[in-house]
C-alpha cells in the first residue's frame, strides 16, 4: 500500500475533507492525515475543513485548526472516511472544483467517486486503514492520539465485530507513542453533559420495543432537543446505549434534523445487516452500524426497518 505522501502531489493547495455530521473516526482519521501532511510539508497550503462535531473531539493537539468554511477552492482534495460524493454535505462543491481528487476508506458501500481510491471494506475504521499508510518514523503523539480516537469510535471501544487481531495490533502501536487509552476514552466516548444525559433521558423515556422485542427503537423530535439546548452533537452515543438492552438484536434511534426530517442511526449486535437495511433509506454504513434519513413519521420508519429486519431474522435462533 502507497503511504499517503505518494499519493498526495507535492505541488498545489490541499483541503482534506469529511463526511457530513463527522464522528470520531472522520474527525480522527482527517486530522491525522493534516497532522501527518503538515509536518511533512510546512511549506505547502494545506487546509483540513468539517462540518460541526462533538465539543469532546477538541481534546485532540491541533483540533484548533480545522476550519469550518467550505468557501474557497484547492488544486487537490484528500477525503476520508466518505463513502460517496453526497455524504460530503457543503464540501461536495470544493471536490468537485479540486483538479486531483483522492479517497481513503473503509465503507464497503463506497462507490470509487474520487480520482484515486484506496477502498479496504474489511478493515475497522479510516483511521486504522490510514494508519497503515503513514511513516511511523513520522507519527508523533498528536497523531496518533487522532488515529487511536478514530479506531476506538469506530470499534465501540473494542467491541464492535470490526475489531479483528490487525485492529488491536495497530492500537498497540498508537499506544507505544504516548497515548492514553483512558482519557480518550473516557473523555470522548463515555463522559457526558448534563444536557447529554437529559436528552438521553428523553430518549430511554421514548422508547419502545418492536418484533418481541428483538427491536428497540426512540426518536427525540426538534422540540426535544430545543427543551434541553441540545444540538445534533449531544444524540452522541443514544443509539449506542438502547443497543445493549436485554434481548435486543437492533436498535434505532431518530433525531429530527429539520422539520419533519429525521437522521436514522442503527446498530445491530450479531447477525441483522443494518447497512442493507439503511440502503432503503438513501444511507449506508456497515454491517453492524449504519444510517440513513426519512421524511416519513417514526412510527412508519419503525414499522419499515422492523420489517425489513424481520425478513433477515426469519429461520435464525
Amino acid at each position: 500500500m502507497k503511504k499517503l505522501e505518494e499519493l498526495v502531489p507535492e505541488e498545489g493547495s490541499v483541503v482534506i475533507l469529511g463526511h457530513v455530521r463527522p464522528d470520531g473516526d472522520c474527525v480522527g482519521s482527517c486530522l491525522a492525515a493534516y497532522l501527518y501532511l503538515t509536518k511533512l510539508r510546512p511549506e505547502q497550503e494545506i487546509r483540513l475543513i468539517l462540518g460541526p462535531f462533538a465539543d469532546s473531539f477538541r481534546m485532540l493537539s491541533g483540533s484548533e485548526r480545522i476550519e469550518h468554511d467550505f468557501t474557497g477552492t484547492a488544486d487537490i482534495c484528500l477525503c476520508l472516511d466518505t463513502s460517496d460524493r453526497e455524504r460530503l454535505g457543503d464540501g461536495a462543491a470544493l471536490f468537485d472544483r479540486a483538479k486531483t481528487r483522492i479517497c481513503i476508506d473503509h465503507h464497503h458501500t463506497n462507490t470509487g467517486f474520487a480520482d484515486v481510491n484506496v477502498i479496504c471494506g474489511e478493515i475497522s475504521s479510516a483511521s486504522e486503514l490510514l494508519a497503515g499508510m503513514l511513516d511511523a518514523e513520522v507519527v508523533d503523539q498528536a497523531i496518533a492520539e487522532s488515529l487511536y480516537l478514530g479506531i476506538v469510535h469506530d470499534t465501540g471501544c473494542f467491541k464492535h465485530s470490526n475489531t479483528k487481531r490487525a485492529t488491536m495490533e495497530t492500537a498497540g502501536r498508537l499506544l507505544e507513542y504516548g497515548v492514553s487509552s483512558s482519557r480518550i476514552i473516557d473523555d470522548t466516548f463515555f463522559r457526558k453533559t448534563f444536557r447529554q444525559n437529559r436528552l438521553l433521558g428523553r430518549a430511554l423515556t421514548n422508547a419502545a420495543l418492536f418484533l418481541d422485542g428483538k427491536m428497540i427503537g426512540t426518536a427525540v423530535t426538534m422540540q426535544d432537543m430545543a427543551e434541553f439546548s441540545a444540538d445534533s452533537r449531544d444524540t452522541d452515543g443514544i443509539v449506542d446505549q438502547i443497543r445493549v438492552t436485554d434481548g435486543v438484536e437492533i436498535a434505532v434511534f431518530l433525531y429530527e434534523l429539520t422539520p419533519g426530517e429525521y437522521k436514522i442511526s442503527m446498530r445491530s449486535n450479531t447477525c441483522v445487516d443494518v447497512s442493507a437495511i439503511a440502503g432503503q433509506f438513501g444511507g449506508g454504513g456497515h454491517v453492524r452500524a449504519a444510517g440513513g434519513s426519512s421524511s416519513a413519521s417514526p412510527e412508519v420508519i419503525f414499522e419499515k426497518i422492523a420489517a425489513l429486519a424481520g425478513e433477515q431474522l426469519k429461520g435464525q435462533v
